[in-house]
């Protein structure tokens, strides 16, 4: 009979610091994003949803799929921020089935304004040089796998 030999593989201490830390970069964006977003009175989908309209009108689908959710997760929050002026849906003009969810310029204006309201990261990227902020950069785009 052989010997079954089970492999484990051991994350080296440097590898977890890393990722620790990254966690906790997550954990206090996300925490500041939901305090700017309720000062704006949005709970923190609706102010995703509404900065990525800010980049111009996007398919409901689209959306979805960049929240990573179900549809009917961005019909309510598009239902929502329409309810207060700050979107709109439009048909499609290239196929008029598809509906179109965008942002009014109240929608621009508050998403603007929440993504100025950001202090987080701001100070310490500030007391690093611009090439070190370069570098960093680089450094993300290459693990998330969008590095030229």
């Amino acid at each position: 009979m052989g010997t079954l030999v089970v492999m484990t593989s051991r994350i080296d201490p440097l590898t977890l610091e890393v990722v620790e830390l990254i966690g906790t970069i997550v954990a206090r964006y996300h925490e500041e994003y939901e305090e700017a977003a309720a000062k704006h009175s949005l709970t923190g989908a609706q102010a995703r949803v509404l900065g990525l309209l800010t980049g111009g009108p996007t398919p409901m689908r689209r959306l979805a799929q960049q929240l990573k959710c179900e549809p009917s997760n961005v019909t309510g929050i598009v239902d929502r921020l329409e309810s207060r002026g700050l979107a709109e849906r439009r048909l499609d003009p290239a196929d008029r089935r598809v509906k179109l969810a965008a942002a009014t310029e109240a929608g621009r204006e508050t998403s603007e304004r929440l993504r100025g309201s950001l202090d987080f990261a701001r100070e310490p990227l500030a007391e690093l040089s611009e090439e070190e902020r370069m570098v960093l950069r680089d450094l993300l785009k290459r693990m998330l796998g969008t590095a030229p």
